[in-house]
C-alpha cells in the first residue's frame, strides 16, 4: 500500500539524514525503513499448531539478495522453484534457484526422525534452513515457512514491506497420516481449474488426501471407455437440471498430476450400490427391471440400487473399477455403500462380499462409508465414520467392533466437519439436516476420543467432506470450507495436546488477511477475533 506523505518541504538537514540512512543500506529497495517494519510472525502463530517450537535468536530477513539453495535432487529442486515462485511476485525479488551455497533459504534432505511427512526449519539471521527426510516432509515445511511471512506475500504484486521469518526451531510432523478433504463434483459439477483452485488451498494446511466424490444419482463425472454412456448421459445433468459435466480421462489424469504435485493422493469414489441412478439412467440392464429411470436432478437419497443378483453388475463394476484404478496411482478406492436403502441387508452383504475384492485384484485398498462394517469389512479396509454425536449406540458399537477387530477409521463425523453444513440459522449456502455447525464446534473435539470403544490405534485419520448440493462456483467452496478446514487440518496434523479452542482462534484469526490477500472467500465467524480489514 502507498503510505501518505507530508506535503510540507523537507528541510536540508532531512534530507540529509534520509541520504546518510539509504548510504548506510538502512532503506532497501521494495521495503519500508526499519523503524516501520512489523515484528515477525512467532513460530507458533501457524495454522496446523506445530508439534514443537523453539523461538529464540535473530530473525532471517528475505532480501534481493536472498537465493533460495537445494539439494541436487530434480523433486527437491522443484520445490525450491514452487516457493521461488510463491514469493516472488510480492516481494520483487528474483530468489534464484541454486545447489550452490549455504546461506538463503535451504531445503535440504537428511535421515532424521521426521518420518514420512515431518519437517525441521530453522531460522537465524544466516538464513532458513528446511530439512526433512522425503520432499513431501520439505513441502509441508514450506507451507509453514509460508505463514510466517506476512499475508501479503500471497499477493501477486511488489508489496512494499519487510520479509522476515522468526529466529527459532520448529520441529512438526503429522498426528495421523490420513488427513483428507472430499469434494463433491457429482451433485453440482466443478471444472479441472475448480479442483486445482481447491488443491492448492488444501496444500496450505498440510492436508494430503483429495477424495473426489465422482458418481451419485445425479451424476457420473469420470469417462468409461467400456461404459461410455455412463459419462455422455449419466454426467449430462446435475441438480437443479443445469448442464453437467464430466472428466475425460486426461482431465483426471491432469488433477491427478496437479494433485502429486501438492502432495496430496486423490482417492476416487464411485458410490454403490445405492446413489446410482446416473448409471442405471444411462444403462438400463443395470436395473432388475430392465427399465431405465429418467435422469435425476432433485436432492432425495436412498432410492436407487444396483441390481445386486444380476451377473452383469459385477461385470459393469469390474470395468469401472480396473479402469478407474489404472488412472490412480494413489492406494485407495472408495466403494462408497451409504444411504442403500433400496437394497436389502441381504443384498447388501453380498455386493460388499462381491466387490471388495474386485478392488483388492487392481490393487488398490477398500475405502467405505461406514455402513461397510455392517458387512464384512475386507482385511485392511477403511472405513468413513460420517454420523453423529447423536448416532444410535448400536450404530456406534458396530463401527467400534470392527475397528476392534482390524478395521481402520476415517473420521468425518457429520455435525462436526461435514463442511456443507451451515453455521447459523441465516446462512445462505449449505444444508442442516446434521445441525449448525459454527466454527468452535467443528474443531473443539479430539479424533483419538470420538467414537468410544474404538481403539485409538484404529483412528487413520480425518477428512472434511464437502457435498455440494448447493454449490456452483468456487466462491460458496470457499465460503463453506473456510475457516472449518482449517481446523479439520489441526485436527489431522497437530498433537492432541496442542488443541484449545482459546489459542486457535487466535492463529485461526491470523489467516484472515492470508486469505484476503489470496482471494478466498470466507465466512467471517463472530466466534473469531479477526483483524480488522
Amino acid at each position: 500500500m502507498r503510505r501518505n506523505h507530508s506535503t510540507t518541504p523537507r528541510t536540508p538537514r532531512v534530507l540529509g539524514a534520509l541520504l546518510l540512512l539509504a548510504a548506510a543500506g538502512a532503506l532497501t529497495l521494495g521495503a519500508a525503513p526499519a523503524a516501520e517494519a512489523a515484528a515477525p510472525a512467532p513460530l507458533d502463530r501457524v495454522v496446523p499448531a506445530p508439534a514443537s517450537v523453539t523461538p529464540g535468536g535473530t530473525p532471517y530477513r528475505i532480501t534481493r539478495a536472498t537465493a533460495v539453495r537445494v539439494d541436487g535432487s530434480a523433486e527437491v529442486r522443484r520445490i525450491g522453484g514452487y516457493l521461488a515462485g510463491l514469493l516472488r511476485p510480492a516481494t520483487g525479488y528474483p530468489l534464484p534457484v541454486t545447489d550452490r551455497g549455504t546461506a538463503g533459504i535451504r531445503l535440504h534432505l537428511a535421515n532424521g526422525d521426521f518420518g514420512a511427512e515431518g519437517y525441521r526449519l530453522q531460522s537465524g539471521a544466516g538464513g532458513v534452513t528446511l530439512t526433512a527426510r522425503t520432499p513431501a516432509g520439505l513441502f509441508h515445511g514450506v507451507q509453514t515457512l509460508r505463514q510466517l511471512l506476512p499475508a501479503a506475500v500471497e499477493k501477486k504484486t511488489v508489496q512494499r514491506t519487510t520479509w522476515q521469518i522468526a529466529g527459532g526451531t520448529v520441529q512438526d510432523r503429522p498426528r495421523y497420516a490420513y488427513r483428507g478433504a472430499m469434494l463433491d463434483v457429482s451433485r453440482h459439477f466443478f471444472t479441472v481449474a475448480q479442483v486445482k483452485r481447491y488443491i492448492d488451498q488444501l496444500a496450505l494446511y498440510k492436508l494430503n488426501e483429495l477424495h473426489l466424490h465422482l458418481s451419485d444419482d445425479q451424476g457420473w463425472r469420470i469417462a468409461i471407455d467400456s461404459w461410455p454412456r455412463l459419462a455422455s448421459y449419466g454426467g449430462s445433468t446435475q441438480v437443479g437440471g443445469g448442464r453437467g459435466g464430466f472428466y475425460t480421462k486426461d482431465d483426471y489424469r491432469e488433477i491427478v498430476r496437479y494433485a502429486a504435485s501438492r502432495y496430496l493422493e486423490v482417492v476416487p469414489e464411485i458410490d454403490m450400490p445405492g446413489h446410482t441412478n446416473a448409471a442405471l439412467a444411462s444403462y438400463a440392464q443395470l436395473t432388475c427391471d430392465g427399465v431405465a429411470p429418467p435422469l435425476y436432478t432433485g436432492t432425495q437419497v436412498g432410492f436407487s440400487s444396483l441390481c445386486v443378483p444380476k451377473g452383469v453388475t459385477y461385470d459393469f463394476v469390474d470395468d469401472v473399477v480396473r479402469e478407474l484404478a489404472a488412472l490412480t496411482p494413489g492406494r485407495y478406492l472408495h466403494i462408497g455403500g451409504d444411504e442403500a436403502h433400496s437394497t436389502s441387508h441381504t443384498d447388501y452383504v453380498s455386493f460388499m462380499d462381491r466387490v471388495q475384492p474386485v478392488v483388492a485384484r487392481y490393487g488398490k485398498t477398500v475405502i467405505g462409508w461406514h455402513q461397510l462394517t455392517g458387512a464384512h469389512p475386507a482385511h485392511g479396509a477403511l472405513a468413513q465414520y460420517w454420523g453423529l454425536d447423536g448416532t444410535s449406540a448400536a450404530e456406534k458399537t458396530q463401527v467400534a467392533e470392527a475397528a476392534r477387530n482390524g478395521t481402520g477409521l476415517i473420521l468425518s463425523p457429520a455435525d462436526r466437519i461435514y463442511l456443507d453444513m451451515k453455521y447459523t440459522s441465516s446462512t445462505r449456502l449449505g444444508t442442516k439436516w446434521a445441525g449448525l455447525v459454527e466454527v468452535r464446534r467443528s474443531y473443539d473435539w479430539n479424533p483419538g476420543a470420538y467414537l468410544a470403544g474404538a481403539p485409538a490405534s484404529a483412528i487413520r485419520g480425518v477428512e472434511a467432506p464437502l457435498w455440494s448440493e448447493t454449490l456452483t462456483r468456487s466462491a460458496d467452496i470457499e465460503y463453506m470450507a473456510f475457516p472449518r478446514l482449517a481446523g479439520a487440518a489441526e485436527l489431522g496434523w497437530s498433537p492432541a495436546a496442542t488443541h484449545g479452542w482459546n489459542a486457535y482462534k487466535v492463529r485461526l484469526a491470523a489467516q484472515g488477511p492470508r486469505w484476503d490477500a489470496l482471494g478466498i472467500h470466507y465466512y467471517r465467524s463472530p466466534q473469531v477475533p479477526w483483524p480488522a480489514r
